[in-house]
């Protein structure tokens, strides 16, 4: 008699189940949406480049208010730019970073684009194609940023992140042509790259207009190499040459070179991209 009871029983609950789901069809799968995205031919790469947009909380295309914006190498879905915008949409909605727009620039040719000069053979075995690096900087100052300030409301403030070969990139565009942001971010840089000459060059760097006032966040892993470059990078620009830098360095012991950039890219936000209260 038990048996049946639970038999029926366990009948009953399917049958209710059953009506349950077909009361309560599931409704349609709707994209899901963060930001928006866009392609641009760029006449200097000779190449079209796919843009990622990232909107903080309370923000769209067609806000009114302006925004600073943060420019990332490494900025294709699957690459770097979800991470990146994780950060921001956590760090907006606790206070401990400003609302910025984020915009993402996908690689075609990632060791290509993020390269300098070379005369190391070594170097040159990495990919069929290096030392691309001014080129892709001349496609973000003269079409990358007229397009984002065309298509967006923005202030004059920028910043720039990358780690590994993007913090190359992004140490290598504070030497050569400071103006080009305001904040710069380097996350376990490649300093590596043409024998570390970008140690020497930074050495050389006199004080001008165009350094001065400048933010420079630079973050290094436990990876024996990155930690010794970094730190010789940063020896080289404290002897108060360059006017008013705000120079960081932060060590993470913990942290391998894979693992390094979230962590580090929480610390630099929330110390050059807050609010001044926050800082």
């Amino acid at each position: 008699m038990n048996r049946l009871i639970v038999t029926a029983i366990l009948r009953l609950c399917l049958l209710m189940s059953a009506t349950f789901a077909q009361a309560n069809p599931a409704s349609a799968a709707m994209p899901l949406t963060i930001g928006e995205s866009f392609d641009m031919q760029s006449t200097v790469l000779h190449e079209t480049r796919h843009i990622n947009i990232y909107f903080p909380p309370g923000f769209s295309a067609t806000s009114s208010q302006p925004l600073p914006v943060l420019y990332m190498p490494d900025g294709g879905l699957a690459e770097d730019f979800l991470h990146i915008a994780g950060l921001l949409q956590v760090s907006v909605g606790n206070a401990t970073m400003r609302p910025w727009l984020l915009v993402g620039i996908e690689n075609t040719e990632r060791r290509r684009d993020l390269t300098g000069f070379t005369e190391s053979a070594e170097d040159r075995k990495i990919a069929v194609r290096v030392g691309g690096s001014q080129p892709f900087r001349d496609f973000i100052r003269n079409e990358l940023m007229p397009q984002i300030r065309q298509r967006y409301k923005t202030t004059a403030e920028t910043a720039l992140v990358g780690e590994s070969l993007a913090g190359l990139f992004t140490l290598e565009t504070f030497v050569r042509e400071p103006d080009l942001f305001g904040t710069y971010i380097a996350v376990d840089p490649s300093l590596w790259w043409n024998d570390r000459k970008i140690i020497a060059a930074a050495a050389l760097l006199q004080s001008s207009a165009a350094h001065a006032g400048k933010s420079l966040f630079i973050a290094s892993s436990s990876a024996p190499g990155e930690n010794q470059d970094v730190h010789e990078f940063a020896t080289a620009l404290t002897t108060d040459r360059i006017a008013s830098l705000r120079l960081m360095i932060q060590t993470f012991p913990d942290e391998t070179h894979a693992t390094i950039y979230h962590p580090a890219a929480l610390r630099a936000f929330r110390a050059l991209l807050a609010a001044p209260e926050h800082r």
